[in-house]
């Protein structure tokens, strides 16, 4: 969820490079406890007018303008199975569109009917008084008012004080990203005792379970790589087995996360990357619809990247774009909700370029900077008829203090300004954006887990995002959210 500052081209490529390929990339999980073998990883549209009535959240104190920290010297990248910092690339004429990925037959090529329009035609709560279905019978689902959760870390940790924590701040969801090649060691043969306790704890809390699913098992990829799978059944295979032993403690599927990217896609990127993405979802959406009906089956967020190197990354907007137009919008049957990630860099959440940028020291000047990107998404959505489904921000926040090459921008912010400005763009999302269906913080519990690795990485860039300290104590942010979201409930009377 950040980038570098544009001071010069081939800067702006790396630091986006760094960027994409951690936070708002497909996280990467602190590794567990050394003594023990891990066998899964976590990891505008024109603003509507509102349908929820504002609400004036609990004020605290705003803090006095805090000064830039000094930048850190960069340390080495923990050791973590995700791809090492590239070198920048060098941009080219962007290649021949390839021909599009064969269609699978067995799946209608007619989009759902409903409206699915401009003013969110089949979603509760904002401004539809319609039902979209799914060629294949399913009502599109979704939430009735605006719910909230956070990207968690539940493995090789003290999951229950996690859960305690997250009632206490009003939560109603979790989101936990596992690895499918560590549960699937080999065909069919499923690990999955630590994913058994990981669904048990959330489900005895109470709350609703989202669990993101990346890395196929390099069996199943054409390279042997961990992008996508090259025969899609095999994906419905895995998400079948999940739906069959977990029934209603999923709550929801994300298929995949960021897949924009060239490393989540087996190291290089093209247009028809969306089109195999595409049937992948649809083949999740009906094995897992077949099980439980009832299961939101949820995109995978792009990353917010803005650009476009067949070597990194395919712009957010573009590879949006061919999700919808690949076999005639056919997706728009095959999908929830629309998940999208939220950037923040240093910028305020009320801020966004080119209308009203930030004055912030850098990072300032895309729209992809900006929490209010969103906006774009929506807008896409509703360009490609695809407004009959809400749109569901599965990470936002804001980095702090780090010692990671490449987020440096989190030194500007304070854990004062973290918390202000994640309480700005929940009360933001409640009162200005009723096509939105979910907003998950990123992240709730990093800074321990990357504490409790050996050694100890207490300002890695993944634990300057978290709500809590290394020692568990709450910042200022986690107040935040628990104020802000308590009085959104009080006010909705819920």
């Amino acid at each position: 969820m950040s980038y570098p500052t544009r001071f010069t081209a081939p800067l702006t490529l790396l630091l986006l490079v760094a960027v994409v390929l951690a936070a708002c990339g497909n996280p990467s999980p602190p590794p567990p406890p050394a003594a023990q073998a891990p066998t899964t990883v976590p990891t505008t549209v024109p603003t509507a007018a509102p349908t929820r009535a504002p609400v004036v959240a609990p004020q605290t104190a705003t803090p006095s303008p805090v000064p830039p920290t000094s930048l850190p010297e960069p340390t080495p990248e923990p050791p973590t199975p995700e791809p090492p910092t590239l070198e920048p690339p060098t941009l080219e004429p962007a290649p021949p569109t390839p021909e599009p990925v064969p269609a699978a037959p067995a799946v209608p090529d007619a989009p759902a009917t409903g409206d699915g329009g401009n003013g969110g035609n089949g979603i509760p709560g904002a401004g539809g008084d319609s039902t979209e279905y799914s060629p294949l019978g399913y009502p599109i689902l979704a939430t009735a008012n605006l719910e909230f959760g956070a990207a968690s870390h539940l493995f090789y940790t003290d999951a229950e004080r996690v859960m305690i924590l997250m009632q206490n701040a009003g939560f109603d969801w979790v989101r936990q990203q596992i690895h499918w090649r560590d549960i699937e060691w080999k065909e069919k043969d499923f690990g999955w005792e630590q994913l058994d306790q990981v669904v048990d704890t959330v489900d005895r809390a109470g709350l609703k379970l989202l669990i993101s699913i990346v890395r196929s098992p390099s069996f199943y990829t054409a390279d042997g790589s961990d992008g996508l799978p090259a025969d899609p059944t095999k994906l419905g295979d895995f998400v079948e087995a999940m739906a069959l032993r977990y029934g209603d403690k999923i709550a929801a599927y994300q298929i995949w996360n960021e897949q924009n990217l060239a490393h989540e896609t087996g190291g290089t990127i093209s247009f028809e990357d969306a089109g195999r993405y595409v049937e992948t979802l649809i083949e999740a959406y009906t094995r897992i619809k077949a099980v439980n009906p009832n299961a939101y089956v949820v995109t995978g967020a792009l990353s917010p990247t803005g650009h476009t190197d067949w070597s990194v990354s395919i712009s957010d907007v573009e590879y949006l774009r061919a999700m919808y137009e690949y076999r005639g919008g056919i997706i728009r049957g095959y999908f929830d909700a629309q998940a999208a990630h939220a950037a923040g860099s240093a910028n305020p959440p009320g801020t966004l370029y080119p209308d009203n940028p930030s004055d912030a020291a850098g990072w300032t000047d895309d729209a992809t900077f900006y929490f209010r990107n969103i906006e774009n998404v929506r807008r896409e959505m509703e360009a490609y008829g695809m407004g009959g489904h809400q749109l569901w921000v599965t990470e936002f926040g804001w980095a702090t203090q780090n010692e990671t090459p490449g987020y440096e921008y989190g030194n500007l912010v304070s854990y004062e300004q973290q918390g202000e400005y994640i309480r700005e763009a929940v009360l933001m999302s409640h009162e200005k954006y009723p096509w939105l269906g979910a907003l998950f913080v990123w992240n709730m519990n990093f800074a321990v887990t990357w504490n409790e690795t050996n050694p100890p990485q207490p300002f890695h860039e993944q634990a300057s995002f978290g709500v809590l300290n290394p020692d568990w104590s709450p910042r200022p942010a986690y107040l935040a959210l628990q104020d802000t979201i308590h009085a959104i409930k009080r006010a909705d009377g819920r």
